[in-house]
């Protein structure tokens, strides 16, 4: 497994510290980021998915607890928008540059809105996808929220 990928360059570049966790990606998991928070020995809450979407069409980040589901509605308001849903994983791909359950919020290939649950702020360090399946990277919240010019608000169903 490489330890650089467009995440971690991203990061390094707008000079934010990080820790990597490598694990086991288990591709038949019902849910990556509950596998990943099992592998690692780390609480749900702690470890955060990226999930792609559309908000009135137009593509944005999220990214929420791994024990969570993402209010759509709550989302689209927060991001200024109507409606929102989730994007084709095709699409995310195409636009990221990730595979899925490696989409990573940071060094994508395109900047997009992104929005970060508020409980993060709860936590020193959220463990948030690196970029390929079977890497986290530690981060501060508020750093996080920085290298992707993210908003903070309450995002869960």
């Amino acid at each position: 497994m490489s330890k650089t990928t467009p995440a971690t360059v991203a990061l390094t570049r707008a000079g934010v510290a990080f820790d990597l966790f490598p694990y086991d990606y288990d591709p038949d998991a019902p849910r990556v980021g509950l596998q990943a928070a099992e592998a690692l020995g780390m609480a749900p809450e702690q470890v955060f998915k990226t999930l792609m979407v559309l908000i009135d069409g137009a593509p944005a980040c999220v990214i929420v607890p791994s024990d969570c589901e993402v209010s759509m509605k709550k989302l689209a308001a927060v991001l200024g928008g109507k409606s929102a849903q989730m994007m084709k994983p095709a699409d995310a791909e195409r636009l990221t540059g990730y595979k899925v359950g490696g989409v990573s919020p940071f060094g994508q290939k395109k900047t997009v809105p992104t929005a970060m649950d508020e409980t993060a702020i709860l936590f020193d360090q959220v463990l948030i996808n690196g970029g390929q399946r079977g890497l986290l990277l530690g981060v501060a919240p508020d750093e996080a929220l920085r290298a992707t010019d993210g908003l903070l608000a309450d995002l869960t169903a």
